[in-house]
């Protein structure tokens, strides 16, 4: 038993360290094609700062390369183990599946460990980090462009959110008027779209939101009104701060926001989206390999492009979920803070059954 445990560990590792590092690289190279690869062709940055970048986005892209490499490992190296018949021999021996593959499963809880250092920290720190080198280099936005998926507080009695923001163009926006002692939010105001332009000279923001909501108290009772268009000058106190925006906060920062924005009455819905999302992706690698062991041996494959190939799907699947969940973090009457559980509720579930029955040789 030793033997083939120690043999099929062997197999694992070794191929979780290939596919992490092809994964890796891959989403290394998006992100230096789109950020510095031009900053460099144009001289804006040196050599070293481009090797300093990507050192920084290492731990970044390590939180979805770990996760997809550990599919990709378990689809080839099952899909191997049950074409060579080598599963049929273990099984002749009286060895069962679900004592074959105990390390297996034991190791990707020791990776889903280690995904939630990354997810929860150094991803986060290191995603900070690397802006802030590219914003030293002067690859910074335009000066007076609003940040997204930040609760901005610079302005006089107003705190803006913006899901997405391109040029003067925004998604998912969310405005809480403040009261008087700017401590609780009065009235709130939210879009699926809007434009936002920025006049430093007269030191305001111009909001205008298109199929806004907007709730309000009157006489003790909360009301909603609705309105296709609506217009909004917000003046701010001071330029906006770079201050980094919900997705590259750990979760230790991002339990102080959640706080912060309850003390004032503000939704924390998309910060309980991210924090949802860090602690659920951690998990990832344990979802991954209940549905893989299973699927590489029904597979019953050599070729590494169809475990590729499925390790795809699988992926999309997952991440389809994630992004569902990101897309709707303004709309709180969908619980997406639970949605981005749904695809490890799924893949544990249909991995268990699907490892049963292979264990029962059905």
């Amino acid at each position: 038993m030793k033997t083939l445990h120690g043999y099929l560990t062997r197999q694992v590792l070794a191929t979780l360290l290939m596919t992490v590092a092809v994964f890796t690289f891959v989403l290394l190279l998006g992100n230096v094609l789109k950020e510095i690869l031009n900053l460099l062709v144009n001289r804006q940055v040196t050599l070293l700062v481009v090797a300093q970048a990507v050192g920084l986005l290492i731990p970044f892209v390590l939180v979805f390369a770990l996760p997809m490499g550990f599919l990709t490992a378990t689809l080839l190296v099952f899909g191997r183990f049950s074409a060579e018949n080598e599963l049929t021999a273990a099984r002749a021996s009286g060895v069962s599946l679900l004592a074959l593959v105990t390390p297996i499963l034991l190791l990707s809880v020791l990776m889903s460990g280690v995904c939630a250092v990354i997810n929860t920290h150094l991803g986060p720190l290191s995603r900070v980090a690397y802006k802030r080198l590219l914003a030293e280099q002067g690859a910074n936005r335009l000066v007076g462009a609003l940040p997204e998926k930040t609760y901005i507080k610079d302005f006089k009695g107003w705190v803006l959110y913006l899901g997405e923001v391109d040029g003067t163009n925004a998604k998912n926006v969310l405005a809480y008027k403040l009261d008087k002692a700017g401590e609780k939010a009065e009235e709130t105001y939210q879009a699926p779209s809007g434009t936002i332009t920025v006049d430093l000279a007269n030191r305001q923001v111009q909001v205008v939101l298109q199929d806004a909501w907007i709730g309000y108290s009157a006489k003790g009772e909360r009301r909603v009104l609705h309105a296709d268009e609506l217009v909004k000058s917000i003046p701010f106190t001071q330029k906006p701060e770079d201050e980094p925006s919900i997705t590259d906060l750990t979760y230790s920062e991002l339990h102080r926001k959640r706080a912060e924005l309850e003390s004032q009455a503000i939704p924390a819905t998309p910060v309980d989206v991210v924090m949802n999302s860090q602690v659920a992706f951690s998990f990832a690698c344990l979802s991954f390999t209940l549905l893989g062991i299973p699927l590489g041996i029904r597979a019953h494959r050599r070729e590494t492009s169809i475990g590729v190939a499925v390790a795809l799907v699988l992926v999309l699947v997952y991440y389809s979920f994630i992004i569902l969940g990101q897309s709707l973090q303004t709309k709180p009457q969908y619980a997406p803070h639970l949605i981005v559980w749904v695809p490890n509720f799924l893949f544990q579930v249909v991995g268990s059954w699907l490892l049963w029955r292979a264990n029962r040789g059905v």
